[in-house]
C-alpha cells in the first residue's frame, strides 16, 4: 500500500508545489509524445525520481497489480480483430506503448505519494488555488490520501474472512459480488463514521497550515517542470 513515509530523501526535503509541478509537466509530456525515443527519455526520468525518493519498486508494483494486469491486457484487446489477419499488430503496439506512458505516469505518481504528507499537499493545493476552489480541491486531495488506505484495508480484510471460511471454493462471480457488496456496505460506513468525526472535531474548511517555502532545491526541480511542460509543444 502506497503511503507517507518519512525520510530524508532528497524528494522529501523539496516543497510539494515543486513536486506538484513535476507531476503536471511530466503527465502532459508523457500524453503528448509517443515515440519510443521520447519514452526512452521519460524512462530515464522516472527512474531518477524515482531513486530520488528511494521509492521501493517491488512493492509499488504490487500495490498497482491490477492496474498492471489491465495495462497488459490492454494491447492484446486492442490487437484482436474480427477477420484476417486477426491480430493487428501496429494498434497492439500503439496500445503498448500508451500503456506504458500509463505506467511511467503511475511510478511518479507513487514518488509524490511516498514522500509527501497529506497536510502538505492539501497546503500546496490551497496557496496555489485561491479561494473555495482551492479549499474545495484540497480537502478532497486531503481525503482521499486518507480514505483510500483504509477502504483498500477493509477490502483486503474482507478476502482474508473469505479465504478462513473457504470462499475460495466459490464461484468467481459469488465471490466477487460478496467482496463488492460487504465492501460498499464498509464504505458507506467508513463515510457516516468520517462525517460524524468531522462534525466532532468542529471542521474548519481553512485551518492553520504548515508553512511552505522553496529552497535552493526547488529552484532546478521547477526548472525540469518547466522543460517538461515546453516539450509539449515541440
Amino acid at each position: 500500500m502506497l503511503t507517507y513515509e518519512p525520510d530524508e530523501t532528497l524528494a522529501h526535503r523539496l516543497d510539494p508545489r515543486s513536486k506538484l509541478a513535476v507531476q503536471i509537466g511530466f503527465a502532459a509530456t508523457a500524453l503528448a509524445h509517443t515515440t519510443p525515443r521520447a519514452l526512452i527519455v521519460l524512462s530515464a526520468v522516472t527512474a531518477g525520481v524515482l531513486l530520488a525518493a528511494r521509492v521501493p519498486i517491488r512493492r509499488t508494483l504490487v500495490t498497482y497489480r491490477f492496474a498492471l494486469l489491465i495495462l497488459a491486457l490492454a494491447p492484446l484487446i486492442a490487437g484482436v480483430t474480427f477477420g484476417s489477419p486477426w491480430f493487428d499488430r501496429p494498434d497492439a503496439v500503439a496500445s503498448g506503448l500508451a500503456s506504458y506512458r500509463v505506467l511511467l505516469i503511475l511510478l511518479v505518481s507513487a514518488a509524490y505519494v511516498r514522500s509527501t504528507p497529506v497536510r502538505d499537499s492539501r497546503a500546496a493545493i490551497q496557496r496555489t488555488i485561491p479561494g473555495k476552489p482551492g479549499q474545495l480541491l484540497g480537502i478532497g486531495v486531503a481525503l482521499v490520501f486518507r480514505f483510500l488506505p483504509v477502504l483498500q484495508g477493509d477490502l483486503r480484510t474482507i478476502r482474508e474472512a473469505m479465504a478462513a471460511r473457504l470462499g475460495t471454493e466459490r464461484s468467481v462471480v459469488d465471490r466477487a459480488s460478496t467482496v463488492a457488496i460487504l465492501g460498499l456496505t464498509r464504505a458507506f460506513d467508513r463515510a457516516d463514521r468520517l462525517s460524524l468525526a468531522l462534525q466532532a472535531r468542529c471542521f474548519a474548511w481553512n485551518p492553520t497550515l504548515p508553512p511552505l517555502a522553496f529552497s535552493r532545491l526547488d529552484y532546478p526541480v521547477l526548472g525540469l517542470a518547466v522543460v517538461l511542460a515546453v516539450t509539449v509543444f515541440y
